[in-house]
């Protein structure tokens, strides 16, 4: 898949199919709490790690679903990268700021990136990103980032493993919906995107202080085919 087929993945997508409702509002209200439940996020700290090594410094880093900025944005801010934090939720997108000062974060949905004007980026990451998209759309934002990503480039990403499609679930007090893939799934919806697995680690987890059971998270390391 070339850059220019790629670009505008989100031309003929079904918006509707993008329903959004509820869920930059439960991250609001979330706000810090969401680094005080997941402490321990070694799979994360280790793609962030595998991301930064991957790219000299002044590279340039798209953050999807950048969160609070912890730990991602300030690992690639601290290898000399240049980072472009989006997410959906205003309450993060201040605690990011706030947590990296050196970095640039705006409030965006994924399914409006590609027409921001930002980019091409030298790399990204996608932790738990793609988690909150509904089944049918997770396809058309992984061609989309491929379209904005420059050739070789890399992408670590995370994901539940779970065969759900924008499953409600209880979260820190609030609702979210969710979605996931079995694993072999999850490595066919990634490779038909345009994107080789150069590398994979999975962990089982327990969030702390939250009712969610605990879930086998997979952090995929890829690079973007040409």
């Amino acid at each position: 898949m070339s850059g220019s087929e790629a670009f505008g993945a989100y031309a003929a997508f079904d918006r509707a199919l993008a329903d959004r409702t509820g869920q930059a509002e439960a991250f609001d209200a979330i706000g810090d709490r969401y680094d005080e439940a997941f402490p321990h996020k070694e799979g994360q700290i280790a793609g962030g790690a595998w991301l930064a090594e991957q790219l000299p410094p002044g590279a340039h880093v798209l953050d999807v679903a950048c969160g609070t900025g912890l730990p991602t944005a300030r690992q690639l801010t601290d290898a000399g990268m240049k980072v472009t934090g989006i997410d959906l939720s205003a309450g993060m997108i201040g605690l990011a700021r706030r947590n990296v000062p050196e970095g640039e974060f705006l409030q965006l949905d994924l399914a409006d990136l590609e027409a921001s004007g930002l980019g091409p980026f030298d790399g990204a990451a996608a932790f738990f990103a793609l988690l909150m998209l509904p089944r049918a759309e997770i396809p058309v934002a992984l061609r989309m980032l491929h379209g904005m990503l420059v050739p070789g480039a890399p992408l670590a990403l995370s994901m539940v493993e779970a065969d759900v499609d924008d499953f409600s679930i209880p979260f820190l007090g609030n609702t979210i919906r969710v979605s996931g893939y079995l694993r072999e799934e999850l490595y066919e919806v990634v490779t038909d995107a345009g994107f080789e697995i150069a590398g994979e680690d999975s962990y089982v987890y327990a969030p702390a202080s939250t009712d969610v059971p605990p879930e086998t998270q997979i952090f995929l390391n890829c690079r973007r085919r040409p």
